[in-house]
């Protein structure tokens, strides 16, 4: 497979600084190290991460069954991994960080299968290219085309000139600033996290109890959706938008689908309240105006919740970013009067997608582990 000549400085480069990345590493010691050699037998190729199953012979003789954590499936695709590369029988050696509690898990740095190089957690095999055939700029009834599958570009662990850890930032920063060239700072923010918002005594009541659950009871963790606002981004999925007429269809790689009612003016009495909810949208020139009301109540993201009364005002337009590259910024604001003092608000960008749409598994195999080594 080919590696990225331009990312082959964020391979050397991960073996130099600690693991940073957006999920919760209180499972695993981070400053601990192990060194693995086993029999590779299965893959659970699934969100919200994937795992490597695979035998250890310990020093008795006894098999230990081990299965260690890798990215999410969808990221992995985007980076060029397959389920192909890991063929049962192989041998397979990994480093990386051991559980705090289970000998039969662990948390990926690096791998080698059978005769092939060892991989780092965040190597990108391809450069995953994009289609570049013509795109009509307008339908036939002349609106923007918006239609297409769309995905945030990749964030990727880099390090500054010094050596100090940079972060997560887009895949197409991560040269200049190891370089020094660019400022990790100007990085468009992943949109991952929760945005600034006050809440309300009884917002603020909500936010507790949401923060006391278990972890494996959260929508993330728990393969379930969390918003229309977070599962947009978080994790780069890859999501597909359809036009067709009277409305237009947005389908998540998150496995949510919402339909926007473009002949409607006002909501129906009746809907039923879903993480979706009811949209309806017009064009304001050359933007997309998606009004949505009739969510279930839950979370936006991270422990901010969200009652029924939520009313989300979403745009959508088309923009060229500096590379040339044709994006689709989304702007946002939320208003929930149970639980708001003031408005949620944000915007978000996705690039045509370097992979192909699709309802990776969901599998949140962390909180499982005896029954998934089954």
């Amino acid at each position: 497979m080919k590696i990225s000549s331009a990312l082959i400085p964020v391979i050397m480069a991960m073996t130099a600084i600690p693991a940073i990345a957006h999920h919760g590493f209180g499972r695993f010691d981070m400053n601990g190290n192990i060194e693995l050699h086993g029999t590779l037998t299965d893959l659970e190729f699934v969100n919200p991460h994937s795992y490597v199953l695979f035998d250890v012979v310990l020093d008795d003789g006894s098999i230990r069954k081990m299965g260690c954590e890798m990215r999410a499936a969808t990221v992995l695709r985007r980076s060029g991994w397959s389920p192909e590369m890991f063929v049962p029988g192989v041998s397979i050696d990994i480093t990386g960080r051991p559980h705090r509690d289970d000998p039969t898990s662990c948390y990926v740095e690096t791998m080698a299968i059978g005769d092939g190089p060892a991989l780092e957690r965040y190597q990108q095999l391809t450069e995953s290219p994009v289609s570049q055939e013509e795109r009509p700029a307008r339908l036939a009834g002349g609106e923007p085309n918006i239609s297409g599958e769309w995905a945030q570009e990749q964030y990727l662990i880099t390090t500054k000139p010094d050596g100090t850890s940079a972060g997560l930032v887009p895949k197409s920063m991560v040269e200049g600033i190891m370089a020094g060239t660019l400022d990790p700072a100007d990085a468009q923010p992943s949109g991952w996290g929760p945005r600034p918002v006050t809440l309300t005594a009884l917002g603020k009541a909500r936010e507790e109890v949401l923060r006391s659950q278990p972890v494996e009871e959260t929508p993330r963790i728990a393969c379930g959706i969390t918003s229309i606002l977070f599962d947009w981004v978080f994790d780069g999925p890859i999501n597909r938008i359809t036009q067709d007429g009277d409305t237009i269809t947005i389908e998540y790689g998150r496995d949510l689908v919402r339909t926007i009612h473009m002949n409607m003016d006002n909501h129906p009495g009746y809907y039923e309240l879903s993480r979706g909810g009811h949209s309806i949208g017009h064009w304001d020139g050359d933007t997309l105006v998606v009004d949505t009301i009739g969510f279930l109540p839950g979370r936006i993201a991270g422990n901010v919740p969200n009652s029924s009364q939520l009313h989300v005002v979403e745009r959508f337009s088309l923009d060229t970013d500096s590379l040339g590259r044709l994006e689709l910024n989304r702007e946002f604001e939320a208003e929930d009067p149970v639980y708001f003092e003031d408005t949620y608000a944000g915007n978000d960008i996705v690039l045509l997608a370097d992979a192909p749409f699709a309802v990776d598994q969901c599998k949140e195999l962390a909180f499982e582990y005896t029954e998934a080594l089954e």
